[in-house]
């Protein structure tokens, strides 16, 4: 048996921008072991499968090492992988997921992706965060993630984690956000995994459903671009409808193989 897999850059149209996945169809779902064996083989942050049912996409997610609740540039990348290489005609995608419906759809090149807003709420910094790392955060929240807030821009692009205390902590399936005020964009994060084998994802859209939130009420405004400030880099369109947001990027297709089992 061959599995077609699909290696593809979201949030950028750069070849080595953005962050990378591998999409993969198929007829039926494998095990959930195999599936997983798969995505640990592909060393990308995340591996999306997919399954077409009736008038809807099922869509999972894997990364090298557990099951995703929710990913964003990895349904970027399987949006792009059904309208540029397997001739999907309607103008909406509806994928099933572990996080309810989502919905895509292409306009002039770029895929916006309604996902479910997850707002923080304050909260008190963890001791095992702290010691991780080498600036304190003026501000912290939580939803599924830690998000940190910064006064600058320099300071998200100072941050530093020590791993050895950041891999103390269980945030399954989460992870911390750091983000501050853009210099050029409205604003800009970065998102470390701890315990994870690729510690800082590239581009986080799902982390964008906690930061649209909390930048829409602090800049007053319901429309932003963002900038993830990792090596690789990634632009993220936003939009703030307060039960869902909208986010928005490009993708370009890496290369294609085959996966034997």
């Amino acid at each position: 048996m061959k599995l077609k897999a699909y290696h593809i850059n979201a949030f950028t149209k750069q070849l080595t921008g953005g962050n990378p996945a591998c999409v993969i169809r198929l007829d039926k779902w494998l095990p959930d072991s195999t599936m997983l064996a798969i995505a640990k083989e592909n060393a990308v942050a995340e591996t999306a499968f997919f399954v077409e049912l009736e008038v809807h996409i099922h869509l999972r997610w894997f990364t090298p090492e557990i099951e995703m609740d929710l990913c964003g540039h990895a349904t970027l990348a399987t949006a792009h992988c059904l309208y540029a290489h397997l001739g999907y005609k309607k103008r909406i995608i509806h994928f099933e997921t572990l996080s309810g419906r989502l919905k895509v759809c292409c306009e002039e090149g770029f895929y916006k992706m309604e996902f479910p807003t997850r707002e923080g709420v304050p909260a008190e910094l963890p001791d095992t965060i702290a010691k991780a790392l080498n600036i304190l955060p003026k501000e912290v929240y939580k939803s599924r993630d830690y998000l940190l807030v910064y006064e600058a821009q320099k300071d998200v692009e100072s941050i530093a984690i020590e791993r050895s205390f950041f891999d103390e902590i269980n945030l399954d399936p989460g992870g911390v956000i750091v983000t501050a005020p853009g210099n050029t964009y409205d604003f800009v994060s970065r998102f470390f995994t701890p315990q994870a084998s690729i510690l800082e994802d590239p581009v986080t859209g799902s982390a964008h459903c906690t930061l649209i939130p909390y930048w829409a009420k602090k800049l007053q405004k319901t429309e932003m671009n963002a900038l993830q400030l990792s090596k690789r880099g990634g632009e993220i369109g936003c939009i703030f409808k307060k039960e869902i947001v909208v986010l928005s990027g490009s993708a370009i297709t890496i290369d294609k193989r085959f996966i034997a089992l």
